[in-house]
């Protein structure tokens, strides 16, 4: 048996990209949508002073295309924080008018491949370990998701590769990474018995071209080009409170 990756772990994180009942939301009195725009932004204000708390975190994003029209990223302490985030979205009058287009749950990750060592609890206090758990989030104007998995098939089989050999291989894997310092914000979420793909990754950038370049250039790199499987990508740009008014006004 090859020997498996030790991993720090920080907080949990949601993805929960929706759409929007656009006919019905229109359909709405007046009255009634500035009600529930109101109450979504006193909703979306708890979450920002937790954040500003450094007690968990979160970002709001449309979704270009028509896979979801936002999607709400939190990251808690706990699972059940994400859950009881959910169930308030849920409860609020303009969730009536948003439909479920897909989710993601998973864990900020930091791998042994990456750091090295062991994964024991002193590690932790390293702030820069603690960045990766239990990150700030930018307001970046741009945002990009896809999860992930490594190939399980016949001779490309990761789980089958040595300790070593993994390690060189996301060495220069993270070498990429590297070379967008500054242009591209890169999230790694474990996602392992979490949900459907193994990892899950979030990349932030004031530059949706960035996106295209490095995932293109990691396309190229052994440990994507022979053992990594993609899913669907979602990319979007930053709801801030003042797009956020103008994105749900009917005029």
């Amino acid at each position: 048996m090859s020997e498996a990756a030790e991993t720090l772990d920080g907080w949990y994180s949601l993805h929960d990209f929706r759409s929007l009942d656009w006919a019905g939301w229109k359909a709405l009195p007046a009255e009634e949508r500035d009600a529930a725009m109101k109450e979504f932004r006193q909703f979306l204000q708890q979450l920002d002073a937790i954040q500003s708390k450094h007690e968990g975190a979160y970002a709001l994003y449309t979704i270009t295309g028509q896979k979801a029209d936002f999607v709400l990223w939190t990251m808690r302490p706990a699972l059940e924080d994400l859950e009881e985030i959910e169930t308030a979205l849920n409860k609020l009058r303009i969730a009536d008018f948003t439909i479920p287009a897909y989710s993601y749950i998973g864990v900020n990750e930091l791998s042994n491949y990456v750091r090295g060592g062991k994964a024991d609890e002193s590690a932790y206090e390293n702030p820069r370990v603690r960045e990766r758990l239990y990150p700030a989030l930018p307001k970046s104007k741009y945002f990009c998701f896809y999860p992930m998995d490594k190939r399980r098939e016949g001779n490309d089989n990761w789980y089958m590769l040595p300790m070593e050999e993994r390690k060189e291989l996301m060495k220069s894997h993270g070498l990429i990474g590297r070379k967008y310092a500054g242009k591209v914000k890169q999230y790694i979420l474990g996602s392992t018995g979490l949900d459907d793909y193994e990892w899950g990754v979030t990349l932030l950038s004031d530059d949706a071209l960035q996106f295209k370049r490095i995932v293109y250039e990691m396309r190229f790199d052994e440990a994507s080009a022979r053992y990594g499987e993609f899913g669907p990508f979602y990319v979007g740009s930053l709801l801030d409170e003042e797009r956020l008014t103008s994105y749900l006004h009917i005029g």
